[in-house]
This record gives structure tokens, sequence and C-alpha cells, in this order.
């Protein structure tokens, strides 16, 4: 009998690529293909050198450039035509996208779409539908339920990549693929796969080397790579909290997990394995052996992370998502979306909406910001109370409108704990949803529209409307372990650096509880 060794880090692969909520959506997937992951291939055949100095100056982190020091060449050629070959439906449907849009902006003028429908390419009928908004601007809605169905979703795609984990660098997961090694085993199993599961589960419960070996569909070439992934020697196990209170704990960048004796709440989750880089941090080891519930405050890769989710599937009993507002190419649906890849029990909640959880309840709020100014609804801040506490989890969320928030203040009243993300310069808006435009956004309109959080005026604003008693800087991706999936790396001449210790300063100069958190946290609320 065998236990999976803490440092297995599996990263889930989409054709090779770090998967991600866009990667599984059919309709973004194509959208991804052919604007995004084909062109960076094909640039780095054409002049490897250029992305390999790319990558190493700190001003071009998170950019379009492939990481494996101008080698490899021949792979990502290989890799390249295939997907060129193997994906040329999907490449197709992106083509088609870009047709009709061009089509509504010509020919939509305010009259019936009806006879539209004819000119729409035979490989997008029946799966979308020509819509107008309220003031005659065309738009195509996509039927995202029978997407799913077709051809253009195919699990076969999936896979994920094993190997062992002693550092925290990694290449930029959303521009360089992942390409197996003798120190990498890629598994060739969908997420939906139970198998994944049983394999997590051997973190805590040991199981039959042999067992797992035939589960997963090991050959024997494989054997000696798939055994040093196991030890006999037990992990350390942790009691569950059995507190009267309520205990936080910060496991970097947005993942929190909020406990009493009844339940478990843990958001976002994004964590560490277990290895020593000098930083003290919780890891999957830390976490309960059952979770109630997790929370999903939006659906950017860094906190909905494939990654850590299928990691705790097994132990998960409910997810709550945020509604997407349905079709939209830049809004999928992320219940769709983990259903899909195997989760049970995911739950949307609107706006304002609750879910009652033993001894209090989790609220959906409003998110304004983060998103660019897209249509986006698969994003909420969230209010959980616990016993007698109010812990507001806002994430990303960037006060751009005060007045909303003071209706909110109407209806929640005071906030005993507010965290808050302030990442306040923020990518332009193509760096992440530039695959999904079928016109280049101009230039001073990208860099104006951005993923950027609240700055130190807007973080007070909210201090100073919710009364908090704590207030703590979190979803900063300054942790080095999550590098790979945001590119951040601050200075204190950095804006999001300044802003926030600004805000610290001040929230303490009035005596109140605050800190920027990094690695770890723990605090303890009586009931």
């Amino acid at each position: 009998m065998v236990y999976l060794k803490q440092n297995v880090q599996c990263e889930p692969l989409f054709n090779q690529w770090y998967a991600w909520t866009h990667l599984i959506a059919p309709h973004t997937a194509a959208m991804f293909i052919a604007n995004l992951h084909l062109k960076i291939m094909k640039s780095y055949v054409a002049a490897p050198q250029i992305h390999a100095n790319a990558v190493k100056n700190p001003a071009m982190l998170g950019g379009p450039f492939i990481d494996y020091e101008g080698g490899r060449v021949t792979e990502i050629k290989t890799l390249a035509e295939s997907t060129a070959k193997d994906y040329a439906h999907m490449i197709d449907f992106a083509d088609s996208v870009k047709a009709v849009d061009e089509m509504l902006k010509s020919e939509a003028k305010g009259y019936s779409l009806e006879p539209l429908y004819r000119n729409i390419p035979p490989n997008l009928r029946g799966y979308v539908e020509l819509v107008y908004d309220l003031n005659d601007n065309p738009s195509v809605r996509f039927l995202e339920g029978l997407l799913y169905k077709s051809r253009y979703y195919d699990p076969a795609s999936q896979s994920i990549l094993l190997s062992l984990i002693d550092q925290d660098e990694r290449a930029f997961a959303l521009s360089t693929p992942r390409l197996p090694d003798n120190n990498h085993l890629q598994l060739r199993i969908p997420f939906h796969d139970d198998a994944i599961d049983e394999l997590f589960r051997m973190k805590q419960i040991p199981q039959a080397f042999d067992h797992i070996k035939e589960r997963l569909g090991i050959t024997n070439g494989d054997d000696e790579l798939f055994k040093s992934f196991f030890t006999d020697e037990a992990p350390r196990k942790l009691p569950r909290y059995s507190g009267d209170g309520i205990r936080l704990r910060y496991f970097g960048h947005a993942c929190v997990l909020l406990e009493t004796r009844e339940v478990s709440i843990l958001t976002d989750p994004t964590l560490s394995y277990s290895y020593d880089n000098g930083i003290e941090r919780y890891t999957y080891q830390d976490l309960p052996d059952v979770i109630d519930y997790v929370v999903i405050t939006h659906s950017h890769q860094d906190h909905v992370m494939f990654e850590t989710l299928l990691q705790l599937r097994h132990k998960i009993r409910n997810i709550i998502v945020p509604r997407s507002h349905g079709g939209n190419l830049e809004d999928p649906s992320t219940r769709r979306v983990l259903q899909n890849i195997g989760f049970k029990n995911v739950t949307e909640i609107e706006e304002m909406e609750s879910i009652d959880v033993e001894g209090g309840s989790i609220t959906s709020l409003p998110f304004f910001g983060e998103h660019c100014d897209l249509n986006i609804g698969t994003k909420a801040a969230h209010l959980v109370r616990l016993r007698d506490k109010s812990f507001l989890l806002a994430a990303d969320s960037n006060n751009i409108e005060p007045e909303l928030y003071k209706h909110l203040f109407e209806v929640v009243g005071d906030i005993d704990v507010l965290l808050l993300g302030m990442e306040c310069d923020g990518a332009p808006m193509s760096w992440l949803y530039g695959p999904l435009l079928t016109k280049p956004l101009d230039r001073k309109m990208d860099q104006s529209r951005r993923l950027s959080g609240s700055n130190y005026e807007k973080g007070i604003a909210l201090v100073n409307q919710f009364n908090c008693a704590e207030v703590y800087v979190y979803a900063m991706g300054q942790e080095p372990w999550l590098r790979y999936a945001l590119s951040l790396e601050y200075t204190e001449e950095s804006n999001p650096i300044i802003h926030s210790s600004k805000l610290v300063a001040e929230c303490r100069s009035r005596g109140i509880i605050s800190e920027r958190l990094f690695g770890i946290k723990e605090r303890f609320y009586e009931a």
C-alpha cells in the first residue's frame, strides 16, 4: 500500500496547453486555438531566440513567448502542425465567428434578422442565435449546452501531466505549451474520469500500487517514473477544526478557508505543494478531509484553477459559482465548464441571492471592474456570515461606482472582516480577452480597459462605507508558487504595493486590524 507524494504536481492540459475555463467551453476554446496558440507556436518556430530573449526580460513577463530557451523547436513545430490538422474544425469555427460578426456589422441595421440566418456559415448554423439589444446593436448568442454535445467539445483533448516539484519556477501557463519529457508523465484521460479522484485520494488514503497503475492505464515503459510519485510514508494527519468559534486561514492569493466545527468554506482554491522554498505556507495537507463549500468569485485562470480543483474534487461537497448571462462569447458558463469536467453539485447564484449553510449563509454581491468593461456575469463578491461574524471576500472588485456600496450597506450593514484585492494596474484587455476579439482593439482603448482592481482611494472608501473592524489585502499574486499563472513580480515602487501599503497604514492608524497577506495567515474569532 502506498501514498501519493505531497509534491506530485498535476498540470491539466488541453492539447498540451495549460487548461483554464476558456479552453473548456467549446466556443472560446476555438477562438484561443485559432487566435493565440497557433500564432505563438508559428512565431516560436520562425524565431525561437526572440522568444528566449523575451522571457528573460522582466518587462515582458506574461507576454506571448514560449519558454524553452530557444530549444525543442521541432516538437513545437510538430504540435503546431498537428493542431492545424486535428483542430481544423475548431479553426473553421473561429473563422466563421469572425465572418458572422462582420456580417452583422454591415447588414444588421435594426430590421429583422431572420433573412440573415441563410448567410451564417454552415458549421455555425443551429449553434447560434442572432439577436439585438434594445438599442438595435446586433450580436450572437451561442447555444453553449448544445455545443458541449457537438464535435466542438472533445474530452479526448484533455490530459494531465504529472511530475515531482521542488521549486516555484515554471514557464508562464498561458503562453508555453507543456511538452512531456523523462521527468513528466502524461496521462491521456479526460478531466471527468473518476480515476483522477482515486489518484489524488491517495494523498491521504493508501492504495495498492498495481491497482492505481492499472486504473490509470500506465504502461510498463512508464513504470519506473510512475513509481517515483509514491511513498510508503504516511502523511501527517490533522484533526478537523473543533473550536467554538471561527477559524480563518489564508492559503495564498485569493484562497481563504473559513471553518467552524459544523462547516468549511474554501474560496478560489489555489494551493501550493509541499516543498521547502523558504516561505511558510499551507498546502493540501492543511485542508479538512471534507470541504463543504467551494466558492468561486470569477472565472479567471488564477481563481478557477483546475490544477487545484481536480485534486480536491473527491472531497468537495458543493461548489458555488456566479451565474453567466448566457451565450456570450466573453462569458462562458462556469457551471457548465465545471459540470462537463466532472464536478457534481455545482450551484449558480445570482447577485443578492443567498444560500444557507450550517450556522450562517453565503450571499452573492455585485462585482464591478477587473473585467475590462465587458458584459460578464460570471463574477461575484461573497458575503459569508458565520456565527455572528461577517466576512466580505471582494476578490478583485474595483470600486468604480461608490453608490453601489452605499446601496449594499443599507442591505448588509457593517462588515467585520473585509478581504480586498488591490492589483490596481492590471493588464490591458487584449492580454486575456484578445483571442476572443474578431478585430484588433485600438491600442489606446486596449490600454484604457484593464484587468485592474481597487487603488487606495477606492479601497479606503470601502473601508469607510462598511465600518470594517479588520481589513486584509489579498489576491495580489505575490506568492512565488503562483507566478506561472499570473506573471506578476512587484517591487516597492509598484503601484499595487504603494497603494495597498498606504491602505494598510491608514487602517492601522485608525485602530483597524490590517495587513497585506502573504504566504500564510491564521485568525480565530470567538462565537
